[in-house]
């Protein structure tokens, strides 16, 4: 074969930077971009925030460090100081009961060893043992030290702190109980019955066999339902209300609203960035031709337009989802309609692989709650008339008959299967399994009460 020169035209799409930055902010979440552009504003001297016009509420941003450098200058006062103060950690609740405590400066100090090896839900993973193979040999500590340390620990508040597992954590709970929080303790046949469960048989009430609880423990049903209550009421991770998890907030990208009957998706005047270019810098570049901004004079448009094609996506594909779903919005998820991301793209003309990006980390505020955009896509269920139904419409039927069942009979998923079709829905009995575990329902054996 000789070697020879061939000319093909062909087209294709070019991946160029100011596409590849659409498709990157378009996939973000409100903080991602919020994180984006922080960072685009600190590398961009032609780039800036826009102040509002009517010289209204200052930027969240701006707020927040004028609330620090207020707590840094004094000005707060002392109320002030005491709702913004963060609560007492677990370690420091215990040590300061410690401190209240009179023991010997050794004991003292197997107890703080204790404390340093808890858990955030206040239990102590490590054994005695182990505990003992941590300190010097020289100091000549057994595990009857240990215990005795332990056992002051797990006299300190909260009740139930310094367990090695939930049963213990619940015993303890039920060592001196508070009577006013459990009355039904106040008889003896319960408390020691309750507190039989939790050594022994916290298996038997987890899968809710009453039948051999009751046989173990020699009582009646009035006794077993009291014990039940009181089990169910008692704290089995006591540490944890110590341990300061941040709540996770949602801020919306849009919000629906009913307007002359109409609803509307607008975007959320608190998410939508306001970014524009710096004048004086921008004049810079248009009379020195030559000058470096100009590359960043580029890039600071892109991003601007980027950024507002950005929301006119969201805004389009957020009222594509309100029209389609205006069953939702006036009777609620039993009213869902199936939906894919293709009948979305096809209506709005744009690629589902779009649709996708939109519908991911992005929020809809509603008046019935704030959802992701991806909630209101679902597969469907067939129907006896020949129609279709949406998943979610199945799942809220599904949580509706268990929450109106007998709690001495519940129902099964075969009959849930029986009563969907009923109403017209045909669904198999695994379908039925499926949808309840994905609400987090359990099976009709532990669901059963007394």
């Amino acid at each position: 074969m000789k070697p020879a020169l061939q000319l093909r035209a062909s087209q294709h799409l070019a991946l160029t930077p100011q596409l590849q930055q659409s498709i990157r902010l378009l996939q973000m979440s409100t903080l991602e971009l919020e994180t984006e552009i922080e960072q685009a504003l600190q590398d961009n001297p032609l780039l800036e925030r826009e102040e509002p016009a009517d010289g209204g509420d200052e930027p969240r941003e701006t707020m927040r460090v004028q609330r620090a450098e207020r707590r840094a200058d004094g000005e707060l006062d002392d109320e002030a100081l005491q709702q913004e103060a963060p609560p007492a950690s677990l370690t420091a609740h215990l040590l300061a009961q410690l401190a209240l405590t009179k023991v010997s400066r050794r004991d003292a100090a197997l107890v703080e060893i204790l404390v340093g090896e808890l858990d955030d839900n206040g239990y102590l993973p490590v054994t005695l043992d182990e505990v003992a193979s941590m300190l010097p040999e020289e100091l000549e500590i057994d595990e009857s030290e240990i215990r005795m340390a332990l056992n002051l620990l797990q006299s300190f508040e909260p009740a139930g702190i310094g367990a090695r597992d939930m049963a213990e954590c619940l015993v303890l709970q039920l060592r001196q109980p508070d009577l006013a929080v459990f009355p039904e303790l106040a008889k003896p046949r319960v408390l020691e019955a309750a507190r039989r469960v939790c050594r022994e048989h916290l298996g038997l009430l987890a899968s809710r066999d009453y039948i051999h609880l009751r046989r173990a423990l020699q009582c009646d049903d009035d006794c077993l339902r009291a014990v039940q209550s009181v089990i169910r009421r008692l704290d089995p991770r006591p540490g944890a209300q110590y341990t300061g998890r941040e709540a996770q907030y949602v801020l919306p990208d849009v919000i629906v609203r009913n307007v002359r009957g109409r609803w509307r998706a607008e975007l959320n005047p608190e998410t939508r960035p306001r970014l524009s270019v710096n004048q004086l810098y921008a004049s810079i570049v248009k009379s020195e031709r030559g000058s470096g901004l100009a590359d960043q004079l580029r890039e600071a448009r892109w991003l601007i337009r980027n950024i507002q094609q950005r929301c006119d996506t969201i805004t389009r594909v957020a009222q594509e989802i309100v029209d389609r779903q205006q069953g939702f919005f006036e009777h609620g998820a039993i009213a869902m309609r199936p939906l894919v991301l293709r009948e979305v793209a096809e209506a709005l003309e744009l690629h589902e692989s779009t649709i996708s990006r939109v519908t991911t980390q992005k929020y809809m505020l509603t008046p019935l709650g704030t959802f992701e955009f991806k909630y209101f896509f679902g597969s469907q269920v067939s129907t006896q008339a020949g129609g279709v139904a949406s998943a979610t419409a199945v799942q809220t039927l599904i949580k509706q008959m268990v929450a109106s069942e007998n709690a001495l009979k519940p129902l099964s998923d075969n009959k849930i299967a029986q009563m969907l079709e009923e109403q017209g829905m045909v669904v198999a009995r695994r379908t039925v399994a499926k949808y309840r575990e994905a609400l987090r329902i359990p099976p009709a054996s532990q669901r059963k009460t007394l």
